[in-house]
């Protein structure tokens, strides 16, 4: 069971315009409730980045990819780095009452797993063509819009999809993306003959629950895990070959590009640079995807730099 710890804080000085006016605080020092609808929105946006708008989050998350083909040991493929750099806006509806959203760029670089150099192309072991190696590099991928702790008649909507489990001393917790979708390289009659995009996500994270339930903090230091499967990436040239690939990676949050490794960090501050930094919260820009990004590659565009 967790116990609610109060204490008394001191005066704080309110300044309203040139005018200033002292209050004293009588509030405890709140324990937020996972139980309560605005709370686990407030434990949910700082897992995500901060309370404060605007403050940037960075998510570095290394890791490791594999193929699984029937008939055939795995393989390992790349070794990669994740990256993710985000912030909030936060919202106060007459009706909904407080809310969030995140803007978000994601990064994921493929490294040589015998040399740990950046990849530029890669020779398919398969087929045994070299192939140019296509970063992940997607802008924008942020929430389409903002989540309430209510809901248009004002009642309040606990999220059961972000559930808090507690145990003892630390939180452990997760989610998982059932992906499926028309596949933006794919034609008019996908549902005539194929070609959907079919993936599964999975997040973890971890930390102690005095931290989370902490109501004093701002945002949170965690560990992160994540886990993708997926059908082969377009630029390696599958084709409709059986297997997929798999991603396992663990991180956490950092806070700079300066506490990355070589050479990840140098590609970071020259190759891509856009991801030094959120995008801006008002971005209404629809989100990108791999799939999306290959497309436009494909189709002569320029890369993201």
């Amino acid at each position: 069971m967790i116990r609610c710890a109060t204490s008394t804080l001191p005066l704080a000085v309110l300044l309203v315009g040139a005018t200033a006016a002292v209050v004293t605080v009588s509030a405890q020092s709140k324990r937020l409730d996972p139980a309560n609808a605005e709370d686990s929105l407030k434990i949910e946006q700082r897992l995500s980045c901060s309370l404060e708008d605007g403050k940037p989050a960075y998510y570095w998350f290394p890791g490791n990819v594999y193929s699984r083909v029937p008939g055939e040991r795995d393989r390992l493929l790349f070794r990669v780095h994740g990256w993710s750099a985000r912030a909030c806006k936060t919202f106060n509806d007459p009706v909904r009452g407080y809310g969030y959203r995140a803007v978000n760029r994601e990064l994921l670089v493929y490294e040589d797993p015998t040399t740990g150099q950046i990849m530029k192309a890669w020779r398919n072991p398969w087929t045994n063509e070299t192939v140019e190696v296509m970063h992940v590099a997607n802008d924008p991928v942020s929430m389409r819009e903002p989540v309430f702790a209510k809901d248009a008649s004002g009642k309040p909507t606990p999220r059961p999809d972000r559930g808090f489990v507690l145990e003892g001393r630390h939180f452990n917790g997760g989610s998982a993306a059932r992906l499926y979708y028309k596949n933006p390289l794919g034609g008019d009659y996908q549902e005539n003959i194929g070609g959907w995009y079919h993936a599964m996500e999975m997040g973890s994270d971890s930390l102690t629950v005095d931290d989370m339930l902490d109501g004093s903090k701002r945002d949170l230091g965690r560990r992160i895990g994540w886990m993708r499967a997926s059908k082969w990436l377009p630029w390696m040239k599958m084709g409709d070959r059986a297997g997929f690939v798999y991603y396992h990676t663990a991180g956490g949050r950092v806070d700079s590009v300066e506490d990355l490794p070589e050479p990840f960090k140098t590609e970071m501050k020259t190759t891509f640079k856009m991801w030094l930094s959120a995008p801006p919260l008002d971005d209404t820009r629809p989100n990108m995807t791999s799939w999306d990004q290959f497309r436009r590659l494909a189709d002569g565009q320029k890369k993201p730099q």
